[in-house]
């Protein structure tokens, strides 16, 4: 299960973010049951059986788990909470052009953090 969420978020980032050019380093990992994006050493997306999660600014946080199908990232039934995340739906993710705004801001939040 872990090869197909890397090779799933593999596929994704490189459709949005070409590998040439970037300026931000982006590395790809396994991660537990799934894989993790990092921006310049710094995780700001995860993809694993609980969803396609980015992280981002409270303020996009908060609009986006208004809207259907966004929920707060929990990786386990009675583990915390991870604020700083929000839990795409498919439908969200299929959106290429809203996803590269999104996943631009997430890469930008975790570079200036």
């Amino acid at each position: 299960m872990a090869k197909e969420h890397l090779d799933r978020l593999s596929y994704l980032i490189n459709k949005i973010y070409p590998i040439k050019p970037r300026k931000i380093e982006l590395v790809i990992n396994h991660f537990f049951s799934g894989a993790t994006v990092y921006a310049n050493g710094k995780i700001c997306m995860t993809l694993t059986p609980i969803g396609f999660a980015i992280k981002l600014p409270e303020e996009y946080r908060i609009k986006l788990l208004k809207e259907d199908g966004v929920k707060s990232l929990r990786y386990f039934p009675k583990a915390p909470i991870k604020k700083e995340y929000v839990v795409l739906p498919e439908s969200k993710i299929r959106d290429l052009a809203k996803l590269k705004r999104l996943i631009e801001k997430s890469i930008n939040h975790v570079i200036n953090q």
